[in-house]
């Protein structure tokens, strides 16, 4: 049996850079399986933390902090024969447009002419569901700055990864119903576009919340003031052993 773990390469704001941008990886035996966002000090956590850069990627939404290291990972995947073209990157449907316009727009991604940004990597557009390496997961929309701009990602009885939200009961009633560890964007402080830590105490019940872990937060001080509230804070470079994912043939799909 697999041993499963989610790393956390980076887990504060926009303006944390000493906490590094919100980026992850759910591990399969001590390995990168599938990492989650591409910002820039996530990916340079990635690489000190692998030695190279990754191999496939779930991206949530554009803002800058989860795909500024995009162009970074153009440059190590298009000169490398043995990676061009194969870095998965899987991105649902509406969010594809959003990437194409942030990151790949842009005339003669080389100076030298003659590449399209999409040729270092295997752009894989995504429903509601997708398949990697054999195991399915589930993407859900969030509550983040414009409906249909952000979404989260679950591997059902393992983790389900919120990605910068607003509180989202009736949806984490359906896509964490099966014990998985939730981690969850949550500031001590909140604002229209993400969790503040009195949204996440109003709006989900106690055995939701004690299964929550809270990334994407100021400073490091806010991250000790929610842990003295009671909540499980992540830390940059944490390591959470996760559950077995249920087998992907369970009635329940």
């Amino acid at each position: 049996m697999a041993a499963w773990a989610l790393r956390l390469h980076g887990v504060g704001n926009a303006s944390a850079v000493a906490l590094g941008s919100p980026m992850a990886s759910i591990e399969r035996d001590g390995r990168p399986w599938l990492s989650i966002d591409c910002g820039g000090e996530g990916l340079t956590a990635f690489e000190s933390r692998y030695g190279h850069a990754p191999e496939a990627l779930f991206v949530t939404h554009v803002h800058l902090d989860h795909v500024g290291g995009m162009e970074r990972l153009f440059v190590s995947s298009y000169f490398d024969p043995t990676r061009r073209g194969r870095v998965r990157l899987y991105v649902p449907a509406p969010v594809v447009p959003l990437l194409q316009r942030r990151v790949a727009d842009y005339p003669n991604v080389l100076a030298e002419g003659g590449a399209n940004f999409w040729d270092a990597f295997q752009l894989v557009p995504v429903g509601d569901a997708f398949w990697h390496d054999g195991v399915r997961l589930e993407v859900f929309p969030v509550r983040h700055h414009w409906p249909d701009t952000a979404f989260g990602l679950r591997l059902r009885g393992s983790m389900v990864w919120s990605g910068d939200t607003r509180p989202i009961p009736e949806v984490l009633a359906r896509f964490a119903d099966a014990g998985e560890l939730v981690a969850h964007d949550c500031a001590l402080h909140g604002n229209p576009s993400h969790t503040g830590l009195d949204d996440l105490e109003r709006e989900y019940p106690p055995q939701l919340l004690s299964r929550c872990v809270l990334y994407h937060y100021a400073s490091a001080a806010d991250g000790e003031a929610m842990r003295a509230r009671g909540h499980r804070v992540a830390r940059p470079g944490e390591v959470i052993e996760l559950n077995e994912p249920c087998p992907t043939d369970d009635p329940a799909h």
